[in-house]
């Protein structure tokens, strides 16, 4: 089973652990439109336009980190101004007022304070904060652009839509703060009003599909796989600790068989190999004559293979005699249907 984030999440009814996500899960985009008016409220209206990016990545259910794009399009009249820099009249106007980049981090606040649920809810509120920079064009002749440091704080309102919760809609509300604006404190570094903006952003985000066959992390009851861990030892403790293996060893039953100048050859069940006692015995025939060879089955098997057995038995002890100089006369198998049911070889002389 792959491995588990370290970090837990409560939920209501159980303790769960979250999947961890491999680096291309839970990745998301979303695309929007804004509407941008600076925060003294000087001149609200008419509101700078604009469209945005977002490329983003969950790290945990919690917290998450996104790359964003701003581009804002208008210079108004009236008055109005962006960023700290104020429309002027008569000169070229540019269709791309301003361009905001910024690196951002997210906290899901529902997950933070209510607990992962397996997928996102319907509703989930969200902060985002980052620094990014902003490039401004101004229709200025000795000062066509500038570039600022800024930053960013607001909320992201998340309404997912659909059962696999992978697509949503999102209202964002946030400031973007020009803290190296050329009206605020001789160019220091400062968070004012002074070419701060207020944007409401509005628009749809997609999750993209995750190794684990969803489109967010998954989640692992801990509480029930521990239950079933002690389920399966309380079994194992119900088992013996240690399986006793009884080897049985085979004993040759030696049925009688006629003694009138014969040998006897015994065999164990389903085998023709000579064991040692029986050379032994073939032995004591001597390294001369002419003999005899019948090969025999027990009633064990069927018929035909009693009667395969018994001539590789006969054919077994014929070669062995062959071997030690015996002139072997004839060799027969019987099977189980002989005159003897036995696990045997008898070998008599020729008559």
């Amino acid at each position: 089973m792959c491995a588990l984030i370290l970090s837990t999440v409560m939920s209501a009814s159980a303790q769960t652990a979250i999947e961890t996500p491999k680096f291309f899960d839970n990745w998301y985009v979303g695309v929007g439109g804004q509407a941008v008016t600076p925060l003294d409220f000087n001149k609200v209206f008419p509101l700078n336009g604009g469209v945005a990016v977002t490329l983003g990545k969950q790290l945990t259910p919690v917290f998450g980190v996104n790359v964003e794009d701003n581009v804002w399009f208008g210079s108004h009249k009236n008055g109005s101004h962006l960023l700290g820099v104020p429309h002027f009249d008569g000169i070229e106007h540019n269709a791309v007022r301003a361009n905001y980049l910024g690196l951002n981090g997210t906290v899901n606040l529902s997950n933070l304070f209510c607990g992962y649920l397996g997928a996102p809810r319907t509703f989930e509120l969200q902060t985002v904060t980052g620094i990014g920079w902003f490039h401004v064009f101004t229709p200025n002749a000795s000062d066509k652009s500038r570039n600022d440091l800024a930053a960013k704080t607001g909320l992201n309102f998340l309404f997912n839509l659909g059962e696999s919760k992978a697509h949503g809609i999102y209202v964002q509300p946030a400031v973007l703060w020009n803290l190296t604006n050329p009206a605020s404190a001789h160019n220091n570094v400062a968070f004012n009003k002074y070419g701060a903006q207020l944007s409401l952003q509005v628009g749809y985000v997609y999750r993209f599909a995750t190794s684990n066959g969803t489109h967010h992390f998954k989640t692992y009851d801990v509480g029930a796989m521990q239950d079933e861990i002690n389920r399966l030892r309380a079994e194992l403790a119900k088992k013996p600790t240690e399986i006793t293996k009884e080897v049985v060893v085979e004993k040759v039953v030696e049925k009688p068989v006629p003694s009138d100048g014969v040998t006897t050859v015994y065999f164990t069940k389903g085998s023709y190999k000579l064991s040692d006692a029986a050379k032994a015995s073939l032995d004591k025939l001597g390294e001369n004559g002419v003999v005899d060879v019948k090969g025999y089955a027990d009633e064990v098997g069927s018929e035909k293979f009693n009667q395969v057995l018994s001539k590789k038995r006969a054919k077994a002890v014929a070669d062995y005699l062959t071997n030690r100089g015996l002139k072997v006369n004839s060799v027969n198998a019987y099977g189980e249907t002989g005159d003897i049911v036995a696990r045997v070889v008898v070998v008599s002389p020729t008559k």
